[in-house]
């Protein structure tokens, strides 16, 4: 089973990286990344040196003031090109008839959606790696707390791992891959802003949209901190995609 899955997951990066998709995702990435933490790092230098001016001023916090609104507009980045990694997972087998080969082969339907889950995961591990190459510069010239920086991208992770399953979950209820894309968009947003119902709304209602948007899960994260109920939220979320997936190609299998 391992060696199938592991197949899938380096056809689907070859994939990847034979096509203009993986170049354009990680140029995008790094620059707008590349520009969020630059921001933010002229920000503190500012700051630094007025403090400095000052006597008796407390050191200004790295993380607090680079690592953690950094990663907080990072996820902002993945709502635009998490729906690129995944817009193709299924649909575009569809489209091109592949998919059909797939099912006939004997390959189990899970082994078939982990496989291209982890192909996709092997790209956003490569986003991950930009963002430690900017972070590691912040070594050179002060020091971070490095447990809470990975600990924030740890978080990342488990948000990109959820987004994908999520998106690899729509990408089989369509052939079209643009269809695939706008629906996935139109999801992550919605994940993003429910909590603001919370905000005007403190029913029960309110609480439910507060626990199903993503950003209050994060922000821990962020801060350096590991809670077990934003960590289930993550997995469960990526679990439910994958489950969600697994029901929609048995379905396609069906039909066929």
């Amino acid at each position: 089973m391992i060696n199938n899955v592991l197949a899938i997951a380096g056809r689907e990066l070859r994939v990847y990286f034979t096509s203009p998709i993986a170049y354009i995702v990680l140029a995008m990435f790094a620059i707008v990344f590349g520009f969020f933490f630059y921001a933010a790092l002229g920000f503190f230098i500012r700051f630094s040196a007025e403090a400095a001016t000052q006597p008796g001023a407390p050191p200004l916090n790295v993380n607090q003031f680079i690592v953690e609104p950094t990663l907080g507009n990072c996820t902002i980045i993945l709502l635009f090109l998490m729906p690129m990694l995944s817009m193709r997972l299924f649909a575009e087998e569809q489209r091109s008839g592949t998919l059909e080969l797939l099912l006939t082969s004997p390959l189990t339907d899970y082994e078939i959606i982990i496989g291209k889950w982890l192909g996709a995961m092997s790209l956003y591990a490569c986003m991950l790696g930009i963002v430690l190459i900017n972070f590691s510069i912040l070594f050179i010239y002060t020091t971070p707390d490095w447990q809470a920086m990975l600990v924030g991208v740890l978080g990342m992770f488990l948000i990109g791992g959820a987004l994908l399953a999520l998106g690899g979950f729509i990408s089989t209820l369509t052939k079209n891959q643009i269809v695939a894309g706008a629906l996935t968009f139109g999801l992550f947003l919605l994940l993003w802003v429910l909590n603001w119902v919370n905000q005007f709304s403190t029913s029960t209602i309110g609480q439910i949209c507060e626990y199903i948007s993503m950003p209050p899960h994060f922000e821990q994260f962020s801060k350096g901190v590991i809670e077990l109920k934003d960590a289930v939220y993550f997995l469960s979320t990526t679990a439910l995609g994958l489950f969600l997936s697994k029901r929609s190609i048995e379905s396609l299998r069906w039909k066929a």
